[in-house]
């Protein structure tokens, strides 16, 4: 029986670079977020009365421009639209360089398609701007409507400015501050996959120059000239390691069913039942009629038949010391996901899944 369910192939340990699974302390992306209004829409922007934040947004912006707008004053925008903007601000960014920006509609717009981005700040988390954004939306999607009917094509509510934004500030990063010192982090912490990186680096420069901090964090001396310390981290990137293997886990997927297993799930000689019960409710509608010249009506009457059956389960051994034989044991049960996810948690409680159930 096919199974609707993933597993992953075991297949051998590589060598990998540092940079594949290790980052350096301080080398990130930081996010920036920022409000802005989108005008020139062909009558798909923001309903200002569902939406008053924009009109309100509108009126402070033209109030900056020396415009005065009377109070109380109904302005009916159908061409302006309330909008997020985000962006990542790659690492060693400089003044004048460009990011691309996303821009996300937060009111009722039912479209950005031809809408102009006007000069919004993009602020990071501690409240200062990094960069300014505006330009010209690039919309992917396509919709049109009359006559109560609507066809559309992709999402319109979003859309996105390639260079659509520059940086203005740059955040402060002093690589080896620390007389040299820097910090290389691995992605997934682990005291073996540590222990193989502070040997490969230390092989590499024939001398004592990493050291294990923890299970993540290792810690390099490296030079205190920033070019020569440039060429030594990207010496270090560069060196190949074989990270250890990840520990046995099984994943399962609630929302689709779905269930993923590593090479390194074994499973120990256990005996599993497994057997389905369904219940079938069938309805059928009958008519039933009066006799000839009888004062009777004519009436529909339902005749239900409900059907219990219970499929045969007898007990089967599974075991399997590699991910194949426990692949081909468990398809030997015939089992749903659903079910199968039920026997991996009877087969963990007994002890015979020598794995980590984990359910996202």
């Amino acid at each position: 029986m096919l199974l609707t369910w993933l597993c992953l192939l075991a297949l051998p340990a590589q060598a990998e670079r540092i940079r594949e699974i290790a980052n350096f302390a301080g080398v990130r992306d930081n996010v920036l977020v920022g409000y802005g209004l989108v005008v020139g829409l062909d009558g798909t922007g923001d309903q200002t009365m569902q939406a008053p934040f924009t009109g309100q947004s509108l009126t402070n912006m033209l109030s900056q421009l020396g415009i005065t707008v009377p109070p109380g004053t109904n302005m009916q925008l159908r061409n302006v639209a309330a909008v997020m903007v985000t962006a990542d601000l790659p690492p060693f960014s400089r003044p004048g360089q460009r990011l691309d920006i996303n821009v996300s509609s937060i009111g009722n717009a039912r479209s950005l398609r031809g809408g102009t981005l006007l000069m919004t700040p993009l602020k990071g988390a501690d409240g200062d701007t990094y960069a300014i954004a505006q330009g010209n939306l690039l919309v992917g999607g396509a919709g049109a409507q009359a006559g109560g009917a609507q066809v559309q094509v992709n999402q319109l509510a979003g859309g996105r400015i390639p260079g659509g934004a520059m940086v203005e500030r740059e955040v402060p990063l002093d690589l080896g501050a620390n007389a040299g010192l820097l910090e290389l982090e691995l992605k997934q912490a682990d005291f073996g996959t540590a222990q193989r990186v502070v040997n490969a680096i230390n092989n590499e420069f024939g001398r004592p120059v990493a050291a294990a901090r923890d299970g993540r964090v290792i810690a390099l001396d490296g030079p205190t000239n920033p070019n020569s310390r440039v060429n030594f981290m990207a010496q270090v990137e560069n060196i190949r390691v074989t990270p250890m293997e990840a520990p046995a886990k099984v994943i399962f997927n609630a929302r689709t069913g779905s269930v993923v297993m590593n090479s390194a799930v074994t499973l120990r000689r256990a005996a599993v039942a497994h057997g389905n019960l369904s219940i079938v409710i069938d309805t059928r509608f009958l008519v039933s009629q009066p006799a000839p010249f009888g004062q009777g009506e004519t009436v529909v009457v339902p005749d239900t038949e409900i059907e219990l059956q219970e499929q045969d389960a007898y007990l089967r051994v599974v075991e399997g010391a590699d991910l194949v034989d426990v692949v081909n044991a468990l398809n030997a049960l015939g089992a749903t996901p659903s079910d199968l996810m039920a026997i991996l948690e009877a087969l963990k409680a007994s002890g015979s899944l020598r794995a980590d159930l984990e359910i996202i």
